[in-house]
Parts: structure tokens; sequence; C-alpha cells
């Protein structure tokens, strides 16, 4: 099995997200660690604050959607980024925990702000060696 990571891929002016996981949750948790990676250094963020965070859709694909740009709401609303996530997902509900802290201007040195995910390259599967992976591209 690989390890559980997360990786950016360039895609024109936007950004690829892209999460590997043992499990779905588990590729979905490290897909919301890429859009931390979009914005600044996830390392830089500490894990001070936890919020809580439910969504759902059709299928896994819309849920990764809905997923991220629910995590991209509480970055604009509540001013913070996120060091952490603890997914469960079950059907088509997704409940979760992110910790994270207020934005930092002089410690995170934000890069972009995102706008939203997009259905742009989405896939949501497994691998012949039950990894999971959670993609999709961000508008920033």
């Amino acid at each position: 099995m690989t390890a559980a990571r997360w990786e950016l891929t360039p895609h024109g002016a936007d950004v690829g997200v892209r999460g590997v996981g043992i499990s779905k949750a588990q590729a979905f948790e490290q897909a919301a660690l890429a859009l931390t990676a979009v914005i600044t250094e996830p390392a830089s963020v500490s894990a001070k604050e936890c919020i809580e965070i439910a969504c759902e859709a059709a299928d896994d694909e819309l849920l990764l959607v809905n997923w991220l740009n629910a995590v991209i709401y509480e970055i604009a609303v509540r001013k913070m980024l996120f060091a952490r996530f603890e997914v469960h997902i079950e059907d088509t509900k997704l409940r979760a925990r992110a910790w994270g802290e207020a934005i930092d201007s002089a410690k995170h040195q934000p890069a972009v702000e995102i706008k939203g995910a997009t259905c742009t390259g989405l896939a949501v599967r497994r691998d012949d060696n039950g990894c999971w992976s959670a993609q999709c591209v961000v508008d920033v």
C-alpha cells in the first residue's frame, strides 16, 4: 500500500489537487490538505482550533467537489488555514473535523486565494492495489 499523501499538479492558470490514501476517507483528507498546500506550506499551519464540516452528494466525485468547496468556504469565512483533517464517509454523506488556525500573513505568506473546486479532472477511484485517489482542479 502507498502511504497517504497529497499532490499538486499544474493546470493552466489553475491547480490540480490530489489526495491518496488507503481508504476513500483518507484520500479526501489528503485532497483537503492539498488545498492548504496551494495557499501555503502545510507545515507552517498549527492545529490549534477544531471545526466541524458536513456535506453530501449523489456520488463520490460530486462528494469530493462538495467537500473541497466546504473547506474553501470555511477558509474564506473563518479566515483560517487547516493543518489536519479527519473525514468519515457513509454512503453519500461526509462528516469531518478540521484543525487549524487563523491566517497570519507574516507566518503563512499566503500565495493565492482558492475560488472553488471544479469538475475538471474530477476522479475518485480505487486502484488494483486497493489504494484510493481523489482529485480535481481548483480555480485560483
